[in-house]
């Protein structure tokens, strides 16, 4: 099948001005606008048509895609597109950062605190995250949000008690759940929001006075991240739209009057950095891939030329990721650690 056959065909966005809001001239987390270009790239990952930049204050630097898109856009380039081509390394290098391990990580973090009896679990998914802290803390009641309805489908599945579809943000949304939660979690969840700062703010809204706010967050001061420049497999453009430093979490939190009790600690490093480089590097060394929006597909040889050294570069994918992992020890304690972790008490009146 043709990557023009109508049966593969897929909407997409037409004309910039449907894709990207206008370009910002400031920061959008202090206002500067001392901004310099950190990267230009395309959609490495899913090889999707567009050019994505991300810029950084020089300031106080926070980075984030800039212009950013549109929800149009945004809808189009998370959404599961049918013939789209996924490149098994680069899927299973990125899904280091769900693995059960690390959700045992970031639940064992929370148990200095006692048992939670309510705990919010913000942009849950599936609820993966629920159903393995629920083996640290049996008798916490487990709630989920989710813009999509995976989340709805977790509850059936009895993985959380409440489902709740839409952003944190969403006033509906918010009514219903402030001021309800002993535990609020944001894993790796920030970096995807458009307003970093309103997600965060609706957090400690949903938590009682004297809870714990519960935050995994990509590091952009990552040594990899100047050393690979857009083969940093996190940039993960257009997907994620803005990349918190540590400093600037902690003085929002503390301007909310929250006691930081664990900050900057470096378990949240998720050693995936030369396995990503290699795996997009390799993708992108080898012929392009079939898409629906490819004017003209490529031959059957290509085709299969693509696929034939895709399998032969896997041992390549596999030797970067047990470096990843033989070095993760020592790097989580150097500039090369690639998230943090922070857990913050709301104050009580």
């Amino acid at each position: 099948m043709s990557a023009t056959d109508p049966a593969r065909a897929t909407p997409a966005p037409h004309g910039s001005a449907r894709v990207h809001e206008p370009r910002r001239e400031d920061c959008p987390w202090c206002g500067s606008a001392r901004l310099r270009n950190r990267l230009r790239t395309g959609d490495l990952r899913r090889h999707r048509p567009g050019l994505f930049t991300v810029d950084e204050c020089r300031d106080c630097g926070h980075t984030f895609q800039n212009p950013r898109l549109t929800a149009e856009g945004l809808a189009f380039y998370r959404r599961t597109v049918r013939g789209a081509p996924r490149d098994p390394a680069t899927e299973r290098v990125l899904a280091l950062h769900a693995v059960r391990h690390r959700r045992r990580g970031a639940a064992r973090a929370m148990l200095p605190f006692g048992e939670p009896e309510s705990w919010l679990d913000v942009g849950t998914g599936l609820a993966r995250f629920p159903l393995t802290a629920r083996e640290f803390f049996p008798y916490t009641a487990f709630d989920g949000t989710d813009l999509t309805a995976r989340v709805e489908r977790a509850r059936t599945l009895g993985r959380v008690e409440e489902a709740h579809i839409g952003p944190l943000t969403d006033p509906g949304v918010l009514a219903r759940l402030a001021g309800r939660y002993d535990v609020v979690s944001l894993l790796h969840h920030l970096e995807h929001t458009t307003d970093p700062r309103a997600e965060l703010h609706a957090a400690l809204d949903a938590l009682r006075p004297g809870g714990h706010l519960l935050i995994e967050t990509l590091d952009p001061r990552c040594a990899f991240a100047a050393l690979f420049g857009r083969w940093w497999l996190p940039y993960d453009q257009p997907r994620r739209l803005h990349l918190l430093p540590r400093r600037n979490l902690r003085a929002e939190l503390e301007g909310r009057g929250c006691a930081i009790v664990t900050g900057g600690n470096r378990t949240a490093h998720v050693p995936h950095d030369l396995a990503g480089l290699t795996a997009l590097a390799l993708s992108h060394t080898l012929p392009a891939p079939d898409t629906p929006w490819r004017a003209i597909p490529p031959t059957p040889f290509q085709h299969h030329l693509r696929t034939v050294l895709l399998r032969a570069g896997t041992p390549l994918v596999v030797a970067a990721a047990a470096t990843d992992l033989a070095l993760a020890p020592v790097l989580r304690h150097t500039p090369f650690a690639n998230a943090y972790r922070i857990i913050a008490r709301k104050p009580k009146p």
